[in-house]
């Protein structure tokens, strides 16, 4: 009886040094994921859900070879590095946020509706850039995000094991990728705005050549708010579609140019 309750106290505490390992990580992408790591989500909530989430990623993660649980002398290596993988996988989630914000400044920018409503978000933005931002989470809420991060995190031990780290001239080459990535989707996404801003003003310049005595601003004005709302309107659906399909493709790959 004895050297069972002993055996059973040994996987106990083994169980609990992996639960522990494993929340390193996971704590660490929860803290900076879009949506579940948002200002906005309680800090309570925010630590029942990194939590939930390590429940199923140990569940689905084998035992870490090489660390004896023996005490954190054994395990100071991974409480090192398991943040810290944590943390650059979050922020690569978190790069998709900011061009979506990005593209909201560029486009309220091109459309003159860069004030209205501009403090209404948790930092400050324009209301083009907060309701692209809100909308973008909840559909990637409703496209089954919550599966996908487990999926995510769980593949992250596959391409980071635990208690290794990537060499910093891999990690510097990708986190450089993805912010060139993260631009790049912000000025496809607010394209078409900066394409009809360019058209206008074009076009507002033709006429006062034409007519100098016309005020053209009080005639141009409110033509470029409605045509950035109108396009705005139109065009959404499609900019969350492609924004929602390049999160996807980096929760599959998330290492792209890393060698």
């Amino acid at each position: 009886m004895i050297e069972l309750a002993h055996e059973i106290l040994g996987l106990t505490r083994a169980g609990l040094w992996h639960g522990f390992l494993v929340f390193l990580r996971v704590g660490a992408v929860m803290a900076v994921m879009p949506a579940f790591g948002q200002r906005m989500v309680p800090l309570r909530v925010r630590l029942a859900l990194a939590l939930g989430f390590t429940l199923l990623v140990a569940a689905a993660v084998p035992a870490f070879a090489g660390a004896a649980y023996g005490g954190f002398p054994d395990l100071f290596p991974y409480a090192l590095t398991e943040p810290l993988i944590g943390l650059l996988l979050g922020l690569g989630l978190r790069l998709f946020v900011l061009a979506l914000q990005t593209a909201g400044a560029i486009a309220a920018q091109a459309t003159s509706l860069a004030q209205i409503l501009g403090g209404a978000a948790e930092e400050p933005m324009p209301a083009v850039g907060q309701i692209l931002v809100v909308a973008a989470l909840a559909l990637a809420m409703l496209a089954g995000l919550h599966v996908r991060a487990a999926e995510f995190m769980i593949l992250s031990y596959a391409i980071f094991p635990a208690g290794q780290f990537p060499a910093p001239s891999s990690v510097a080459e990708w986190g450089t990728g993805r912010i060139a990535d993260a631009f790049s989707l912000a000025f496809r996404l607010a394209a078409p705005f900066v394409v009809v801003s360019v058209l206008y003003n074009f076009t507002l310049g033709v006429v006062n050549r034409a007519m100098p005595q016309l005020m053209v601003a009080f005639v141009g004005a409110p033509l470029i708010t409605f045509g950035g709302l109108a396009l705005l309107f139109l065009l959404a659906p499609v900019m969350l579609s492609a924004w929602l399909q390049a999160l996807i493709d980096f929760m599959e790959n998330p290492v792209g140019n890393l060698p």
